[in-house]
């Protein structure tokens, strides 16, 4: 029988100024995301916006923690946070490229409808959220080892399947992509050339690259335990964590396309001027 564990939240001392550094940067960024997003309406950005802010205040706790490593609010605060801000980043990308279809007049050319593209990576991030806060929850409350365990294993497959969900949605926009490049050259599209999409996809691309190498350096953070290598040195981290997460936030900028006009459609309209 598994006997009572005391669950060692730090195995080092969280370092105050790079979490005070991360805590600003994406503050920073975040105001210039919150500010675009009112500015041009473009709501369906707003996870954008929410994951900022979790990344602002999971960074702000590490700092916190760097004076109380026995308290397990700041170390709640910081692990839950820091792990499930790129959740919502990637739901911004998904609906970005629902839209680019649209706006393209090319639903014909995508393996998934539009509408549906949007509804069914969501759907997809949704259940890895809460997937992923559950495994956090019951680490952090673990009583023995059993549960310990447990929770690194939710979080674990959490992860594994954010990572499937993004290979899947890679496919199908490059697919798009590869179908409306061809057409566009084969017929040439009066509103395809209004719309900058080849430079959308690029930037697209850009930020799923960066939450894939995250994720993937998730993943083998807690395939490898708490002895791991990863876990127990805090510099990591920031390579493979915040730097990414960050670069995201930095491209993402574009989507609040200056060229979208308030308050004249219901809906995001990226790119099309009018």
């Amino acid at each position: 029988m598994a006997g009572p564990v005391e669950y060692k939240l730090w195995s080092y001392n969280p370092s105050v100024a790079g979490g005070a550094i991360a805590c600003l940067v994406f503050a920073l960024l975040t105001g210039l995301h919150t500010w675009r997003l009112f500015r041009n309406r473009t709501w369906f950005c707003i996870p954008f916006v929410i994951g900022g802010l979790f990344e602002t205040v999971g960074y702000a706790g590490r700092a916190a923690a760097h004076n109380n490593t026995i308290s397990k609010t700041p170390y709640i605060i910081q692990s839950v946070l820091i792990l499930i801000a790129p959740i919502l980043f990637a739901a911004s990308i998904y609906m970005i490229l629902g839209r680019l279809i649209t706006r393209t007049d090319s639903a014909s050319l995508s393996m998934i409808r539009p509408r549906l593209v949007t509804k069914i990576f969501v759907a997809g991030d949704v259940i890895c959220f809460f997937v992923q806060s559950g495994g956090a929850g019951m680490l952090v409350q673990a009583k023995d080892q059993d549960g310990v365990q447990l929770g690194e294993n939710i979080i674990l497959g959490g992860l594994v399947l954010q990572i499937l969900v993004f290979m899947v949605f890679v496919v199908v926009a490059g697919t798009w992509h590869r179908r409306l490049e061809a057409y566009q050259m084969s017929r040439g599209v009066a509103r395809v050339a209004e719309l900058p999409w080849q430079r959308y996809m690029t930037l697209l691309y850009a930020a799923s690259a960066c939450i894939a190498i995250r994720n993937t350096c998730r993943v083998v953070e807690y395939a490898m335990g708490r002895e791991g290598y990863l876990i127990t040195h805090e510099w990591p981290l920031y390579l493979y964590d915040f730097l990414p997460m960050a670069i995201v936030l930095v491209t993402c900028v574009v989507w609040y396309d200056p060229n979208i006009k308030p308050g004249k459609k219901q809906d995001v309209e990226i790119g099309l001027r009018q």
